[in-house]
């Protein structure tokens, strides 16, 4: 395992100082950042890239888990945004083919000219898709579809139509671009906050101030383009640039809820095309549960813990529940997560979030600073070209071709079976089993309810840089966003393991504890509504 460590994080800390002048400097640490970082990296820029708190704290986490190019932007008539997507849903399979898998989905027909419109919505898309098509669109008998979703309300159920679109881990694909980054000598790093925008005397932006956050040290950074890829947070980082900047964004929150698959059995994902508001909502089969959602709830200030609303909760349960014969309630949600959206604005503050630009966005401050907003995880890689070759046509950068359209993200390998959740970590699996042989103990899992090991704790410290309770528990491993219940029994154990393979003391440990219970409340949802 001596390869991996070249993720460690005190190595890369050490070597910053080595590196006086950066090519590419990167604010934030979601999918966008991370993209960029990637790209930059494999250009063979010199690339530096800072996360405030961990790698996909934000947004990036809290996704409804699809690689998919977008059915509703298809009815909205999008047609080049739905190209996009597809095309580089397909890429991102090819490229990571370890976290990216497909996944059917139904939509049930309950009226007679539902599935005619349907189909030819999907002919569409397969079409869109081309030659990385993931499998063809169809429609499904009545029968087909009581088999396949035995809890689904068959009062005027006609068929269905079914296709087909990817599914995969946001958190698990954020840690893997960090050490793709990584191992092409770029550096990504987590807990390293930006405090200030450093500038030349032309009142142009070259660097940044920042602070390691465990040790309080503070570090100057220079580089030729300093990006901002702070998805709901671009605005701050801007005004930090430039008090005077206009708001460039609007942040959309989306709520998700987590239940036990008895309420929803079987391999195939729902999507229910037209909710009482006119959007779609999806109820997909996510690491031996069911995830559903999303709302799409216009925010005026973003913050990086979002808490879900009375109305978006009830949303979900009341529209979820019309196609279910067994009913959901609150006491049955294991887990509720919210994340923002960065959707790029045109002005006009009150338009609603479906009619606002779900495309990116590259924006090129008069003081150099370049903000990058808006997309979403499927397009993650050509976001990054597009800002890139944007700041070589701007004249930041010399020119040097973008290579990951056929680029292998960290840990791929093929996974022709799936025989336990430690496949999501691709290459990497072996050598978590090597852990287990060396150190026994690790094999045993953290709590019966779910599947993870004691292994994949000192994994995450060693060789995935998480550095805190909630990095482990919330994006190294899944068990906040799967169980919030399970997450909290699991923590003083977590935090043990931690301590000792960072070499902290008791007090650490009671502090992590606390602040970790603290982040957990905003995912547990109390039995009884508040008033």
């Amino acid at each position: 395992m001596l390869k991996h460590y070249q993720f460690a994080r005190k190595r890369l800390i050490r070597e910053l100082s080595e590196e006086n002048q950066w090519d590419v400097l990167i604010i934030g640490g979601g999918a966008t950042g991370l993209g960029i970082a990637v790209d930059a990296a494999t250009r063979g820029y010199r690339t530096l890239l800072l996360e405030q708190v961990d790698f996909a704290k934000g947004t990036s986490s809290r996704s409804t888990k699809l690689v998919h190019g977008g059915i509703r932007y298809l009815a909205q008539g999008n047609v080049e945004l739905v190209r996009e997507a597809l095309n580089e849903r397909g890429l991102l399979a090819q490229n990571a083919p370890h976290l990216v898998k497909k996944q059917k989905f139904v939509i049930p027909n309950y009226a007679w000219w539902e599935g005619l419109y349907y189909n030819f919505g999907l002919k569409t898309y397969d079409f869109l898709a081309g030659k990385l098509s993931m499998g063809k669109s169809a429609s499904i008998s009545l029968k087909k579809i009581i088999n396949r979703f035995p809890t689904l309300i068959q009062e005027d159920l006609r068929g269905g139509v079914e296709y087909m679109d990817g599914q995969f881990d946001d958190a698990r694909l954020a840690i893997n671009l960090a050490q793709t980054c990584i191992e092409n000598d770029g550096y990504c790093l987590n807990h390293f906050k930006v405090i200030n925008i450093l500038k030349d005397k032309e009142d142009m932006v070259n660097g940044v101030e920042a602070i390691e956050e465990e040790t309080g040290k503070s570090y100057r950074f220079h580089s030729r383009l300093v990006i901002n890829a702070t998805g709901v947070f671009v605005d701050y980082i801007r005004n930090m640039a430039n008090p005077t900047a206009k708001k460039i964004i609007r942040a959309s929150q989306g709520v998700h809820l987590v239940f036990d698959k008895e309420f929803f059995p079987g391999k195939h994902a729902l999507m229910i095309p037209k909710t009482d508001d006119g959007r779609v909502l999806f109820a997909v089969p996510w690491k031996d549960k069911v995830l559903v959602g999303t709302t799409d709830t216009l925010l005026e200030k973003p913050s990086l813990e979002p808490v879900a609303l009375e109305e978006e909760i009830d949303f979900i349960l009341n529209n979820f529940n019309k196609y279910l014969i067994r009913k959901v309630s609150r006491k049955d949600v294991k887990s509720i997560f919210a994340g923002l959206r960065p959707l790029a604005a045109s002005g006009d503050d009150e338009r609603k979030t479906k009619e606002i630009s779900r495309g990116h966005k590259i924006m090129l401050s008069g003081n150099g600073l370049l903000s990058i907003t808006g997309g979403k995880w499927t397009t993650y890689r050509k976001m990054a070209e597009d800002t890139l070759d944007y700041a070589i046509e701007h004249k930041f950068l010399p020119f040097r071709e973008c290579v990951t359209e056929n680029f292998l993200i960290h840990g791929a390998t093929s996974q022709k079976t799936k025989d336990s959740h430690l496949q999501l970590y691709g290459s990497d699996k072996t050598l978590i089993f090597d852990l287990i042989n060396e150190r026994p103990e690790l094999g045993v899992r953290l709590d019966e309810e779910l599947p993870f090991l004691k292994a994949e704790v000192v994994w995450a410290v060693q060789y995935e840089m998480a550095r805190t309770l909630e990095d482990v528990l919330a994006r190294r491993v899944r068990a906040l966003f799967l169980d919030s219940a399970a997450a909290i029994r699991m923590a003083p154990e977590v935090a043990k393991i931690m301590a000792w393979e960072l070499g902290r003391d008791k007090d650490w440990i009671e502090n992590q504890l606390l602040e970790f219970k603290e982040v957990a409340k905003h995912y547990m949802l109390k039995k009884e509504k508040t008033a």
